[in-house]
Parts: C-alpha cells; sequence; structure tokens
C-alpha cells in the first residue's frame, strides 16, 4: 500500500472511531507513518484528506446494499440486511458523520453524507416495493415512508448502543423492526390454501372432513 493510500485509510478509520472535528493532522501521519511532506504532497489541507477518506468510507459501507439488491425473497433479503453482523458500538460509517459539527458546516463534506443515505434509502424502497408485488407485505404499505422508518430504526439502534456501550438495543431494534414488517404481512383467513380458496370436502362443498354429523 502506497503513502496516500495509507493516509485515506487511517483518515477513514480516524474519522469513524473520532469523527472530523476530533482528527488532527498529526494524529494521521502518526497513525499512518507517512510524513508531513508526503502528506501535504498527496492532500494539500485535511479537508481534502478528509473529503478522500469520507468517499471512501461511504463506498465501504454502501457495499453492504447488496444484501437488499440480491436476489432471492425480498423479505428474506430484507431479514439478511437488518440481522448481518455488524461493529455496533462504532456507530455507522456514514451516520457518525451527522454528529460531527464541522461535517454539518461544511457543504463539500456534508453533500457525500447525504448522497450516501439518498442511494440507502432507494435501496429501501426498491425491495420493499418487490417485497409488496411478491405478496409478503400489505399493498396498502407506503415504501417510500417505510424505507425511511428502517433507517431511523438502524441509525437509532447505532445511537442508543453507543450511548449505553452495549450493543444490546441495537439488537432489539433491528428484531423489532423486523418483528412489525413480519405482522405487516397479507392477512390469508384460517381454512384456505396458498390460492386464497377455501378448502373442501370430497363432496366438493366447503367445510370439516368430520363424519358421524
Amino acid at each position: 500500500m502506497d503513502s496516500r493510500e495509507r493516509l485515506i485509510e487511517t483518515m477513514g478509520e480516524l474519522m469513524w472511531e473520532r469523527g472530523y472535528a476530533a482528527t488532527s493532522p498529526r494524529d494521521v501521519r502518526e497513525r499512518s507513518g507517512v510524513g508531513q511532506g508526503s502528506m501535504y504532497h498527496h492532500f494539500p489541507s485535511k479537508r481534502d484528506l478528509a473529503i478522500a477518506a469520507l468517499e471512501r468510507n461511504i463506498a465501504d459501507a454502501l457495499s453492504a446494499r447488496a444484501d437488499l439488491d440480491g436476489p432471492g425473497s425480498p423479505m428474506a433479503r430484507i431479514e439478511a440486511h437488518l440481522m448481518r453482523p455488524r461493529d455496533v458500538l462504532k456507530g455507522c460509517k456514514i451516520g457518525r458523520m451527522t454528529q460531527d459539527p464541522e461535517v454539518r458546516a461544511d457543504p463539500a463534506l456534508l453533500a457525500p453524507v447525504a448522497r450516501a443515505f439518498a442511494q440507502v434509502h432507494i435501496s429501501w424502497v426498491t425491495v420493499l416495493r418487490e417485497a409488496i408485488a411478491a405478496g409478503e407485505l400489505r399493498a396498502d404499505l407506503d415504501p417510500e415512508r417505510l424505507a425511511h422508518t428502517l433507517m431511523a430504526v438502524l441509525q437509532g439502534g447505532y445511537v442508543l448502543a453507543i450511548a449505553q456501550q452495549d450493543p444490546g438495543p441495537f439488537d432489539d431494534a433491528r428484531a423489532g423492526a423486523l418483528d412489525l414488517l413480519r405482522a405487516a404481512a397479507p392477512f390469508t383467513p384460517v381454512g384456505t390454501n396458498d390460492k386464497g380458496r377455501k378448502s373442501a370436502n370430497d363432496n366438493g362443498r366447503p367445510g370439516n372432513n368430520h363424519k358421524g354429523k
């Protein structure tokens, strides 16, 4: 790995751990082992390095959308994405940036964060629409609104887990979201088969098959 890549990787790690405001150029140099001259040769300012590192972190985080975009049952993909292993106590690589005052105040730093969340929202909306079309979720659900709900559950779960230094609240939040999605499956009346027809006895009449009545 060359010095430029080491700088980007180290800055990305530090921003995830501490945020942008709390990361100094000296912190980056000391952890990466890259000298000051080389650092400023590649990146004239901390901000320039941060933008490159932020784009890298976002690309890494967005790669997890493959769970939602892959083949198979939409609900199975949703469950796989919600329940996949995460480093919960480090938080979301994207979401953590919204808590940094210097990121919020700088349009060049905030824009990639907003764009990343917009891309995640599109992936959620797409898979939720597929679940509705497949009959796995009720047709009266709004996929746009539900996508934001699920994103908020995950981001809020990170916040609660970090506050308590315990991944339990995050695990509860995502399991609860999955419970609510399962509860939003279309209702199938008791006594109907998978094609929605009532079961019939041997004479072709609806009802039970008890004899002697």
